[in-house]
């Protein structure tokens, strides 16, 4: 099995060291310091579940590496579009792309039975954009649990959690989503192929779509949301209209919100990814994140009230930032090149 990671970053390092040390053949595409680390000393892995030291091929030329069974996309959601030159050399007439966003993915009504089967949300594939250079038919979902620092070039600080949920949109259990998982599992993570996957997206999103928007706009970490009166209420709100959103497209998440908020609670003094990301003056993932679920949203009917306030909010600091996603809102931003990480 010949597998590619584009974006060797935290997640990206540690899911290609993992299926390294299974027996898997991998290539990591990375760049700058973070590839002569890799190159040099391996990828690094600091877990509490044990360290150890893979030493997969890495290089900054996807030409190199040639067709792939698998591709895994470390990559954010707002650099897909512009991934075209990192993914063309890969593709093989079966490979399969396998990517580990956050939030709605662009492939979410491909292959889903009813009345929005087929229908594009302009939030994550504007125009098409992004379907034109990741085909839906080439995905395999996928829900990313654990979670990762890349705490030095080369070297990954694994936290918690060793699940990697996959499957198909259609909810066929295929062939290659079972090949796969068993390379996962060989290589020591825990990778259920679900027959529904968009159940998954929703569990995860409940607390994305509510904890990432609140904690760039108060600076606030995990369990400091959690334990103020006031704002575990919004989040309660937030994830009772995400719920409400998701049962009019069908899935209905098996968990309660009390339960997504007591794991929230555990994680501690943890700033979210979006809060990381504006600290460090980066684009923040607004779109997959919270925009797609304003959009859905429109197109279900629902009221959302209070997501669309926070959503509101959450771009309007992202604009006065400087940190707005370049495909939406009235100020186009320069377009970024694909960021690996």
């Amino acid at each position: 099995m010949r597998i590619a990671v584009v974006g060797a970053g935290a997640i990206g390092a540690y899911w290609g060291a993992a299926l390294h040390r299974g027996g898997a053949e991998v290539h990591l595409i990375a760049r700058n310091d973070n590839l002569r680390a890799i190159r040099e000393n391996g990828v690094r892995v600091l877990s509490p579940r044990g360290d150890f030291v893979a030493r997969p091929n890495a290089t900054d030329s996807p030409a190199e590496v040639g067709p792939v069974d698998y591709i895994f996309l470390g990559l954010k959601e707002h650099g897909y579009p512009t991934c075209g030159p990192l993914i063309g050399p890969l593709l093989g007439p079966d490979t399969a792309i396998v990517a580990a966003q956050n939030g709605i993915p662009w492939w979410y009504f491909h292959k889903l039975s009813g009345p929005y089967e087929g229908h594009r949300i302009e939030t994550v594939d504007p125009g098409g954009i992004t379907s034109a250079v990741l085909p839906p038919e080439r995905a395999i979902g996928c829900v990313v649990y654990p979670a990762t620092v890349l705490q030095a070039p080369g070297v990954v600080r694994h936290l918690e959690g060793t699940r990697f949920s996959i499957g198909e949109p259609s909810g066929e259990l295929s062939w290659r989503c079972k090949a796969l998982s068993e390379a996962m599992i060989a290589g020591g993570l825990k990778c259920p192929v679900e027959a529904d996957l968009r159940d998954d997206i929703w569990i995860k999103l409940m607390g994305n779509v509510a904890f990432n928007p609140l904690s760039a706009l108060t600076r606030a970490t995990m369990v400091q949301m959690c334990q103020d009166v006031n704002t575990r209420r919004v989040v309660t709100q937030l994830m009772e209209e995400t719920l409400d959103i998701a049962a009019r497209l069908g899935s209905t998440p098996d968990i309660s919100i009390e339960k997504r908020l007591r794991g929230a609670e555990k994680v501690g003094h943890h700033k979210t990814s979006m809060l990381q990301d504006l600290e460090a003056g980066k684009e923040l993932e607004l779109d997959a994140i919270v925009s797609a679920v304003v959009e859905l949203a429109d197109l279900t009917g629902a009221v959302a009230s209070t997501l669309r306030t926070i959503h509101a909010a959450t771009a309007l600091l992202a604009h006065t930032s400087g940190v707005a996603p370049s495909r939406r809102g009235a100020i186009s931003l320069p377009q970024p090149q694909a960021a690996l990480r």
